[in-house]
């Protein structure tokens, strides 16, 4: 059934029932006001949570132009893990399966044939035996996988079964698979596992989990270890975040008086690096914009920071070279912003970050969204929703137990 016109007008006018007499060149003034006066540093506390590598400043380059360009990095590889989603079973078990994968550009069929599998299982059922041995391998070898048992929780069972899935399947393919990139690894989203670090903020258990058990601290080592091992070949490691959710710069200048209009970083950078003639409402779509390089050390970029202890893991670097540092590259053509994240260990190179900028940028500017060897590793690692119904039933018929559903499932289908 679908709206019929008048509920459709009825909509409409509780819309324009609601004032909003600031124009939208005032939210652009504003985020200058932020972008010129805040940012260099930005202090909250007496700490220092985001300061510029070399001066605030914002670069453009012609799409077509930039699209052209060579880039530093002959050769690239990319890195995701994809899971089934958190799944629960009338039997009580919780389950996630997350696969990792690494792509390459140009292609290496053998590199993306490997694959890192991780079931993570909860269960509050003492007599289920859950065996956790060793690494096993199947397909020539080209498959390692284990089964892992989560830490008891009274909830938030899904959550801490796919974080644990999805990010000890990722670091653990990417340590696996750390010496045959030479040039350059893109991960498919952060440098650290922030769905699991933003543990500490969402809810006390959550937090005591964090601290005190071994999975995540195992999680974080891996990361960790990652950053030494390309730090010690001397191969550049980023991070390209799609979908960039921080919220440090709009909740400082919240707290320090400002009237932040945007509801997280991501709409604040956009509206700095958006270009648009005086007096035009179109904007410039002919070139592609970005920031100078942050170094962040507030919100979930603090435990990897100088400030933070990287959850009790031992670094053998000194702490400021697992410092995130991030630019911001704005697409104008889709009014996308993404994020760039690197380790200091990198980007405290100036001709370095300049070569990761301008990779970022060209390859956007081509793409027309995330870098190849990101979307590639993306479609390697993804489990479609035709697969995730299969797994699902074949662990039906393994644990002689349905998935359990709710009237969702029913009103709308599973939904993968």
């Amino acid at each position: 059934m679908t709206l019929d016109p008048v509920h459709f007008d009825g909509i409409a006018e509780l819309a324009r029932r609601i004032r909003y007499d600031v124009d939208e060149s005032d939210h652009r003034a504003f985020a200058e006001t932020v972008w010129h006066e805040f940012l260099d540093p930005l202090v909250h506390d007496g700490r220092t949570v985001l300061e510029p590598l070399d001066g605030v400043a914002r670069h453009s380059a012609p799409v077509e132009d930039v699209a052209l360009t060579e880039t530093a990095f002959d050769t690239v590889h990319g890195l995701d893990s994809g899971t089934i989603n958190p799944t629960t079973f009338t039997n009580g078990l919780v389950l996630d399966i997350a696969q990792a994968a690494m792509s390459a550009t140009p292609s290496d069929l053998d590199l993306h044939r490997a694959r890192t599998l991780v079931m993570t299982v909860h269960t509050n059922d003492a007599t289920v035996d859950v065996d956790e041995s060793a690494w096993s391998m199947g397909d020539e070898g080209f498959i390692r996988s284990q089964i892992r048992h989560a830490p008891h929780v009274n909830r938030f069972e899904e959550g801490v079964v796919h974080a644990l899935a999805l990010y000890l399947a990722e670091s653990s393919h990417a340590l696996t698979q750390a010496e045959v990139v030479d040039d350059l690894l893109v991960l498919d989203g952060p440098l650290y596992p922030k769905g699991l670090l933003k543990w500490a903020d969402r809810h006390p258990e959550l937090a005591t989990l964090l601290a005190e058990e071994e999975q995540p601290r195992e999680v974080v080592a891996n990361y960790v270890e990652l950053v030494e091992r390309f730090v010690q070949r001397d191969v550049p490691l980023v991070g390209f975040v799609k979908n960039p959710a921080s919220k440090v710069v709009t909740q400082v200048v919240r707290k320090s008086g400002g009237q932040a209009p945007w509801v997280g970083d991501s709409a604040f950078f956009s509206r700095v690096l958006e270009r648009r003639d005086p007096g035009e409402y179109e904007r410039d779509t002919d070139r592609l914009t970005c920031t100078n390089w942050f170094r962040s050390r507030g919100g979930v970029d603090r435990p990897l920071s100088t400030d933070g202890d990287a959850l009790g893991v031992a670094r053998g670097l000194d702490a400021s070279e697992y410092e995130v540092t991030f630019c911001m590259v704005y697409d104008p053509r889709e009014d996308i912003v993404y994020r760039l994240e690197a380790p200091h260990a990198f980007t405290k190179d100036a001709d370095l970050r300049d070569d990761l900028r301008l990779f970022a940028m060209q390859e956007v500017a081509a793409e027309s969204g995330p870098p190849r060897a990101v979307s590639k590793a993306d479609e390697l690692a993804r489990i479609s929703r035709d697969e995730k119904r299969a797994l699902r039933e074949t662990l039906e018929e393994s644990f002689d137990a349905r998935r359990a559903r709710n009237y969702d499932d029913l009103r709308w289908g599973d939904s993968g």
